[in-house]
């Protein structure tokens, strides 16, 4: 009899997990950080939390996202295209189903998924996939939400007087923010509240997703972890391209045989540009590198909560980011906050600028919105002391962020639902991670990007891009991972087949024509209102 409970037992344990419960799950999103932004992934700024992570987990080293914000967070809560799950591009809704600016009713969300499971489903931060009351968090299966439907651009109270569109709301409700307010903070006090609360009246596991706007622009921290960075960057940017790469190198991020790309064009060698402009630049990557500092201070603060709960030994924790590093104001950033303003403060509002990004996204060319590896490729350390035996191994099968759905419905013991509240949902598109946690082939047909006109596919090792208004470039990322020797010329039939594959699947998942899509808007904005 004990021998047939226990098989019982065990049959519902998820598939290469160790754990003898379903665990917590904890995914952490960043919002424009760079590849090597972090020092697991070579990077200068101090991450000692993430790194102790990925020490004793693992780090996945081709794991890609969709470009953007918004289409990312679309993927990730839903295992499905951004397009196929209503935002196509970003929260305007063009009166077309796969560009209406808020999740349809064709998607189930992991709240969703996960809820039905028996989760506690809590979210905190940037939710940015429906700004409108009925499209919240608690309107798609989360228990909990302290955050802002709307997009970032804010870390203090002042900058509401420069971001008024932005607003924050407590579960359901629209409140005003604390006056105290430094959201990358504020954000995981919630969430610890939230853990708390879960912990302590109820006896299931939860689902925690903390979508922090740091570090995406402006610049804005606390005046403490600026400091902490004071003239760490004076050397600029090429020297800190090169020690990452070298560093990345030695950690075995990138193959023995990896070239770094070259700067980008636009910008200037650091040698060429003058002291005054280099004061300035180097200013803002000080800026920028405490906003990380200070995410990592807090997936420190989250972890000692978990370990002092008892819950840390059987909490999967996934962290990554939702695009490539932004170059946004292009050479030299943007600087548009009240005038005298001092940078980084709350009425301040700027940005890096390009030559950071650059370095930001190290190896890699290119950034946000991109769909070259720089605005793809995101880092991703998994850990999981209950459920991975692995410790500080990385990870080359490719990723995506539509994979966290099956990934995290299989860990959980849940069930991807054919239909929710009596409407069908589309099936998921991504794979489950759950192989490669155990160092074993992920099987997928191939992977796919739009945003802005920018495409790409990727089907094994060979990768197809076309930038907006381009052809179709190809690349052979085993051999050539930073996308330096475009093989189009060469393999003409492999740019055919890709592209054709490419084709195939926008046509399944509703994408249109960045030039027609624009046409569209154009037409729907001239029409006279009823």
């Amino acid at each position: 009899m004990q021998r047939l409970l226990l098989l019982l037992a065990l049959a519902f344990v998820p598939l290469g997990s160790t754990a003898a419960e379903p665990p917590n799950i904890v995914v952490i999103l960043a919002d424009d950080m760079g590849y090597s932004d972090i020092g697991c992934y070579g990077g200068e700024i101090e991450t000692p939390n993430l790194d102790a992570l990925a020490a004793s987990g693992l780090r996945f080293t081709q794991f890609y996202n969709a470009a953007r914000c918004c289409p990312t967070r679309a993927a990730l809560l839903t295992g499905l295209y951004p397009h196929q799950a209503g935002l196509g591009h970003m929260v305007g809704d063009d009166g077309i189903p796969s560009y209406q600016g808020y999740l349809n009713d064709r998607c189930v969300t992991l709240g969703e998924a996960l809820r039905a499971a028996g989760y506690t489903t809590l979210a905190a931060g940037k939710w940015h996939v429906g700004s409108a009351p009925g499209q919240w968090p608690l309107d798609r299966g989360f228990d909990r939400f302290w955050g802002t439907p709307t997009g970032g651009g804010v870390y203090f109270k002042d900058t509401l007087k420069i971001r008024k569109e932005v607003f924050f709301v407590a579960d359901d409700q629209r409140i005003e923010p604390p006056d105290d307010l430094y959201v990358t903070d504020f954000f995981t006090d919630q969430a610890l509240g939230f853990i708390d609360q879960a912990v302590s009246q109820k006896r299931q596991p939860f689902f925690l997703y903390l979508a922090h706007i740091a570090p995406h622009w402006p610049l804005q921290a606390k005046p403490e972890d600026i400091r902490k960075y004071r003239a760490r960057y004076d050397i600029g940017w090429d020297a800190v391209r090169e020690a990452r790469f070298r560093r990345q190198l030695e950690m075995g991020i990138v193959p023995a045989d990896c070239v770094l790309s070259p700067r980008d064009p636009q910008a200037k060698s650091w040698a060429e540009t003058p002291a005054e402009v280099q004061s300035d630049l180097a200013h803002r990557m000080e800026i920028f590198a405490g906003q990380i500092d200070c995410i990592d201070q807090n997936v420190g603060r989250l972890v000692a909560r978990l370990k002092a709960l008892g819950q840390f030994e059987n909490t999967l924790i996934l962290f990554l980011s939702d695009n490539g590093c932004s170059a946004e104001g292009g050479p030299g950033g943007f600087s548009r906050g009240e005038p005298g303003a001092p940078l980084g403060t709350g009425l301040s509002y700027a940005s890096a600028g390009l030559q950071w990004a650059n370095a930001s996204d190290t190896p890699f060319r290119k950034y946000k919105m991109d769909t070259y590896e720089g605005g793809i490729a995101t880092p991703l350390v998994v850990h999981w002391p209950a459920g991975i035996a692995a410790r500080g191994e990385l990870r080359h099968q490719p990723g995506h962020i539509i994979d966290l759905m099956p990934t995290l419905v299989e860990v959980a013991g849940a069930k991807y639902p054919a239909e929710v509240g009596g409407r069908a949902v589309l099936p998921s598109e991504g794979r489950s991670l759950v192989p490669a946690f155990h160092n074993k082939p992920v099987p997928r047909d191939g992977l796919y990007w739009e945003h802005q006109g920018n495409k790409a596919v990727r089907i094994g090792d060979w990768k197809a891009v076309k930038p907006g208004g381009g052809s179709w470039e190809l690349y052979n990322l085993q051999s050539d991972r930073t996308e330096r020797i475009d093989l189009a010329a060469k393999h003409p039939e492999k740019v055919e087949q890709l592209a054709a594959s490419w084709q195939a699947w926008a046509k399944r998942c509703g994408v249109w024509e960045w030039s027609d899509l624009q046409r569209h808007r154009q037409t729907r904005k001239a029409k006279p209102k009823p």
